[in-house]
C-alpha cells in the first residue's frame, strides 16, 4: 500500500539496498533514545529495509516500524521488537498518543511535510521527540571522491529527483515546526572493498533511473576511473558519511 503521491524509488531494487548501504551509528540511537520521555515505543517512519529500526531495538520496548514501499519491508531485517507495517508516512494507523519517539532516516524530503508533522502529533506521547537525518556524499579519499562527485554532477537535475536539493541543503530548508534541539556531529563509517563500494553506488536512485531511460549502467562508465583511484581492489578503504540531523521535541 502507498499514500497519494508516494514517490517510489527503491522498491525495484530493494535487496540490493539492504546489502549495500551503510549502517548508522550506535552512539545516534543511544543519544536520541535518551532524550526520549521513555522506553515504551518509537515510530521508524519509512523504515526501508529496517537499518534505523534495528538501531532502535535494544533501546525501546516496541518498534513500529513502517514504509510504504511493500517490496523494502519484504527484504527487510527481522527482530523480536519490530513490528513492521506497509502504510504511508502520513497515515500511520497508530494509536494516538502512542510514541515516544519519531525518526526518520534519509526519507523526510519524500514526504508531504504538513500531513506528516499531522500525523506526528497525533501519534505522539507528550514531551516526544521527532528526530530525522539525512547524508549525502561520503568520503574515502581525494582521488576516489572526485570520481564518484563527477558521477553524482553527471547524473544532475535529468536523473536526481528534484526532492534531492533537501539533501544537498543538509535538511536546512525543510519546514520543521518543532522546537530543535542540538545534538552532536554523528556519522556514519565502514571499510568497504571496491566491489561493495560498486553496489553501493548502484542503489542511487539516479542511477538507478539512468539505467531504465538508457538502457545501461553509468557506473560501469566510471568503474576504471574509479579503480585507478581506488588502488588494489580488494583493499578496503575507510568510507565516511557525515550526518545532517533535524530534531525537536513535538508540540
Amino acid at each position: 500500500m502507498s499514500g497519494p503521491g508516494f514517490k517510489d524509488h527503491f522498491s525495484g531494487h530493494a535487496s540490493a539496498y539492504t546489502r549495500y548501504r551503510p549502517g548508522y551509528p550506535a552512539e545516534l540511537f543511544k543519544a536520541l533514545a535518551a532524550l526520549a520521555p521513555d522506553a515504551d515505543c518509537v515510530w521508524d517512519c519509512a523504515t526501508g529495509n529496517g537499518q534505523a529500526a534495528l538501531g532502535f531495538a535494544p533501546h525501546f520496548a516496541r518498534v513500529e516500524a513502517t514504509d510504504a514501499s511493500a517490496e523494502q519491508i519484504a527484504n527487510a531485517l527481522p527482530h523480536p521488537k519490530v513490528h513492521y507495517t506497509v502504510v504511508p508516512a502520513e497515515a500511520s494507523g497508530l494509536k494516538d498518543r502512542s510514541v515516544s519517539l519519531v525518526s526518520v532516516a534519509q526519507a523526510l524530503h519524500w514526504f508531504d511535510f504538513e500531513r506528516f508533522y499531522a500525523e506526528v502529533r497525533r501519534a505522539a506521547k507528550p514531551d516526544a521527540l521527532l528526530a530525522c537525518w539525512s547524508y549525502e556524499l561520503c568520503h574515502a579519499n581525494s582521488d576516489v571522491d572526485a570520481v564518484v562527485e563527477k558521477l553524482y554532477r553527471d547524473l544532475g537535475d535529468a536523473y536526481w529527483p528534484p526532492e534531492r536539493r533537501h539533501v544537498e541543503a543538509g535538511y536546512r530548508d525543510i519546514p520543521f515546526p518543532f522546537p530543535q534541539v542540538a545534538l552532536p556531529a554523528f556519522q556514519m563509517r565502514a571499510s568497504w572493498s571496491l566491489e561493495h563500494y560498486l553496489g553501493y553506488l548502484r542503489t542511487w536512485s539516479a542511477v538507478r533511473a539512468y539505467i531504465k531511460k538508457n538502457g545501461r549502467d553509468p557506473v560501469n562508465e566510471m568503474e576504471t576511473e574509479l579503480a585507478r583511484a581506488w588502488g588494489d581492489p580488494s583493499k578496503e578503504l575507510q568510507i565516511a558519511w557525515p550526518l545532517n540531523i533535524l530534531a525537536g521535541y513535538i508540540v
